[in-house]
Order: structure tokens, then sequence, then C-alpha cells
């Protein structure tokens, strides 16, 4: 039912985009005026997280207010089923109308999932083509990425992620003028979604410019020995293709160089949307929320990508800029993009009306927006079922405190308020021993472990009994233009496809270390061989 006096609802987001690789959470060296502009007007959520650190369950998780295990979406293959409401259900319930500019990653034929209007395909395919294998061991990577997108890093003429976001953002800016030339289609809820920064770590030629070498800040923690990593992290070594690849400081140096590039061409589009907003007359009457998925490693740890709990992969930026609401603060209470969900309806003023009777996994952030944080759980819970360790595992963050979970391997717990480096594991702390039974508690609260893990490799199976089927696969791509079904990244590696499409093309990057079979991975995890013994 319409109801007065409802905000229009605009959703901003970035891929793969770490908070603190932003002015706002720190960082002296990236340059995002708009961003720094939006957060004047609002509040920033200090520690935000993704609810899983990967594109299409993250994803899944913050459109349904529903953690990972609750709706089944674990890997970058799983659908979200059409059965569960996503954010455009609910608010067309409260009278909005819908719409989703950009990626959102929807696997299989439902590509609306309940959004009036779509504007632009997605920028990777909708098929079953990257299940995870936990059969296959943590050297499966179905995508083809690997350490590509870092060792070939550097500025260029175009790239394919660029096409994408110029077209994502053609496609925004035009959809919030024809929503002010249509006052029957208010309020309306718009989600404008960007690729960048997405490895691959390129960028053209402007944005690179915008930083200096000079400039470039160098990891906070340097690559920690293989022998020192903990399983989830020794496993992801060999997923994210790291006994493949040497990367040398300069390779450091340049990635993070093209990070900082990207997030400054991804600000200016921000620029541009805020300005259409007041342009058109809209900016007082939208509530304007700024997000990413998840984070990226950016070389921290010697790490690269997202898949795991350390915060430059798990910790996400949070912007929310509502009418009426007060600006320029910031909230240190723990959220998640779970909280999304809630959050809406509460604007919409359904919050105890549409969706109630469905249990979400989240809560609105008015309150905090609002400075109000004494009944705030102060929690977020974050799930991984996807590449590298092959097994499940949670994180969970509550207020100081960091639990870590991954089955069949010791707990870990982190202090982050005299830990934020993540540094010292105190979970045999004598003096934590409540702390950690406590946490323990919550996490596992209808967590089993060896239940899930049955669910996945029977979701693995039955989705590689179909992706393997002789014939043509099934075509689910969504088609918002001619040519969308060869535009983007489809049948080939992700890697493959970026490089090609880059101009100038990048050179094949020949691998200076071994491919390594699956048992011998098995055993160097194990601890069984020495990872010098192997890579010399």
């Amino acid at each position: 039912m319409l109801r007065e006096n409802q905000p229009n609802i605009l959703l901003i987001m970035a891929d793969q985009l770490a908070a603190q690789a932003l002015s706002l959470y720190g960082n002296g060296v990236c340059k995002t005026p708009n961003l720094d502009r939006l957060a004047t007007r609002g509040t920033v959520f200090e520690y935000a997280y993704s609810n899983n650190p990967l594109c299409v369950p993250s994803r899944a998780s913050m459109l349904t207010g529903l953690l990972s295990p609750n709706i089944g979406v674990n890997d970058n293959a799983n659908e979200l089923a059409s059965s569960v409401p996503t954010m455009a259900h609910y608010l067309r319930h409260c009278g909005y109308w819908t719409e989703l500019c950009g990626k959102m990653h929807f696997i299989g034929p439902d590509q609306l999932h309940g959004f009036n209007d779509r504007s632009v395909t997605d920028i990777y395919p909708a098929s079953f083509q990257w299940i995870a294998d936990w059969a296959a061991g943590p050297s499966f990577v179905a995508s083809g990425t690997a350490l590509n997108g870092v060792v070939e890093a550097g500025p260029c003429v175009r790239t394919l992620q660029e096409d994408y976001d110029d077209e994502v953002e053609h496609a925004g800016l035009q959809s919030l003028y024809d929503l002010a030339r249509r006052p029957e289609r208010s309020p309306f809820f718009q989600i404008i979604s960007f690729t960048s920064p997405h490895t691959p770590f390129t960028v053209s030629q402007e944005y690179w410019d915008r930083y200096t070498d000079e400039e470039i800040d160098m990891p906070a923690v340097g690559a920690i020995p293989f022998e020192e990593l903990d399983y989830h992290s020794k496993a992801l070594f060999f997923a994210h293709g790291r006994h493949r690849h040497r990367i040398t400081e300069d390779h450091l140096r340049r990635a993070r160089h093209a990070y900082y590039g990207m997030i400054s061409y991804l600000d200016d589009k921000v620029g541009r949307i805020i300005e259409t907003l007041e342009k058109t007359g809209q900016r007082d009457n939208t509530a304007i929320f700024f997000v990413s998925d998840h984070g990226e490693m950016l070389g921290e740890r010697g790490m690269w990508f997202k898949h795991s709990f350390w915060d430059w992969s798990a910790r996400v930026p949070f912007i929310a800029s509502i009418p009426g609401m007060p600006e320029g603060c910031r909230s240190r209470q723990v959220v998640s993009l779970v909280d999304l969900l809630p959050t809406f309806l509460d604007l919409a003023g359904n919050g105890s009306d549409s969706g109630s009777d469905l249990a979400l996994d989240g809560n609105s952030v008015l309150p905090l927006a609002r400075g109000a944080a004494e009944d705030w759980p102060d929690l977020a819970i974050s799930d991984y079922l996807a590449i590298g360790p092959c097994v499940p595992c949670r994180m969970l963050r509550r207020g100081r405190y960091k639990y870590i979970l991954t089955h069949g391997h010791p707990p870990m717990l982190f202090d982050l308020e005299t830990d934020p480096l993540e540094l010292n594991d105190v979970v045999g702390d004598p003096q934590l021993a409540g702390v950690v039974a406590e946490l323990h508690r919550i996490a596992t609260n209808g967590w089993e472990p060896d239940a899930l893990t049955e669910k996945v490799l029977q979701s693995q199976r039955r989705r590689k009994l179909i992706s393997e089927m002789p014939g043509d696969a099934p075509d689910w791509n969504y088609l918002a233009r001619k040519g969308d079904d060869g535009r983007y990244v489809r049948a080939d590696g992700v890697d493959a496809t970026k490089g090609r499409m880059r101009l100038p093309p990048v050179p094949a990057v020949p691998c200076d270390w071994p491919v390594l079979e699956a048992d011998v991975v098995e055993e160097l995890i194990d601890g069984k061989r020495a990872l010098k013994d192997v890579l010399i």
C-alpha cells in the first residue's frame, strides 16, 4: 500500500571495494571527493561486513535479508530460488517502482527476481558455469581466475569493465531522468551496480595519472610464510594461483595504483548520479546508500581477491544519506549487508508490516542513523561455502571480537580493538574463555556443518549434471540490447575474456611456478610436504 512521505531509495553498489581503501575509512591515498561529499550528508558505518565474501552469495543475501545457508546460495553458480522474496518484491508491496541497473549476477532463468525493470545485461554469465567442486580440492577454480589480473596490472586505453560501467552509468542516469518525468512511478527503488574496482587491476590512463607511484602505499601486513597460515588461507593460496606466479614489489605497487585509479573512476560516477538527482529535484526526497558486495585483500598478508574473513576481504563501505536524518555522523556499531532490506522496509513505512512474518536475518539501521544504539545487536555473521577450503566456514563479528570457524580445524579469535591487523589469535587465552564460549554459541546456533556439507556437495553434483548435459546449454543471460549474448564475459574464463578485451590486448603472461596436482596441494596444506621443496 502506498503511503505518504515515502522517500525514493537509491542503492549504489561497487564490486570488490574494501572499506580500508577509502579516505572515509582512514586511507590517505585514495581520492574520492564525491563519496566524501555523500558522507557529509549522512552516516558512515565504520564496521560493516559482507555476509559472504563472494559476489553471487553476498548479493543474494543482501537482496533477501537472509544468510547464505538459509537460501542455499553457496558459490558463483548458485541460483537464488524464485520463491524467495527480494527487496524488489517487498518494496513493490509498499508501493515502490523498482529498477535494477547493472551487475547483480543472477544465476538461472529468473533474471528479474521481482524488479519491474532491468536496463543492462550482466557482465558475467547466468549459467552453471562456475560451480565450486569440493571433490576436486583446494586448487580447483571454475572461473579461470588466477593472479593474471595482478601481474598484468597497469594503465591502458580501455578495459571491458569500463565498457560495462559506462553503460551502467548511462542507463542509470537516463532512468533517473525518466523517473523525474514519470511522477506516477514515485516513490522508486533503484539499484545502480558497477563492476569496478573488481580485478583485473587495469584502468584507463586518465585515472592512472591521478596518482603517482610515490603516493602508493604498500600493504600494512606483508606476506605471511605459508607454514604459518591457517588452513583457510593455505587453501586460498592455491585457489588464487599463488603457486603459479611470483608477485614482486613492482606488481604490488602497480596493482594498488590501478585499484585506486579504478576507485576514483567509480567515484566520478557517484558524483554524476548525485548531480542528476539534484538537477531533477529528486535529491531531497531520495535516501542514498553506498555499499560494496565484499572487499579485496590487495596484497595484504600476501593475499588477493576475496573469499576470506580477513577484514580487507570481508569488510565493506556502508554509507547512508537519508532525508531528515542527522548528517556528518559515524557509527561504530557492527552492521552487515542483510541490514539493508529491513532498513528499506523501515523507510517505506512497512517495517512492522510487509515481511514481518518472514523472519529476516538483519535489522534496520535507522535507529543507528538517528544516534540510538542501545538495543543494537552489534553483530555480523558471514558464511563462506565456495572454492578453497572446501568445508563450511563462518565468521562472527560482535563488538570488538572476530570469531572464525573453519569446519574440522581450530577456531580463531581476534580482538580488533587492540589488534586491528588481525595478527594475534587469542582463542586460547584463558581470560577470554567466556567470550569464546558465547561467540561459539551464537555462531553455531542453527549452523550444522556436517549437514551443511552434504547439502553443498549435493548442490554441486546436481548442477554439474545439468551443466555437463550433452547438447547446447540453456542460455539464461539477460538481454537488454542486441549483442548482450556475447558482449561481456560469457563462455570463456574471466581472465581470458578481460585480457582479450583490454586495449591494447594483454599478452599472455607465463606462469613461472608449477601448476600442482591435487594430491600435492593436499600434502602441502596438511604439512606433509614443504612448499620450498615444490616451488623452487
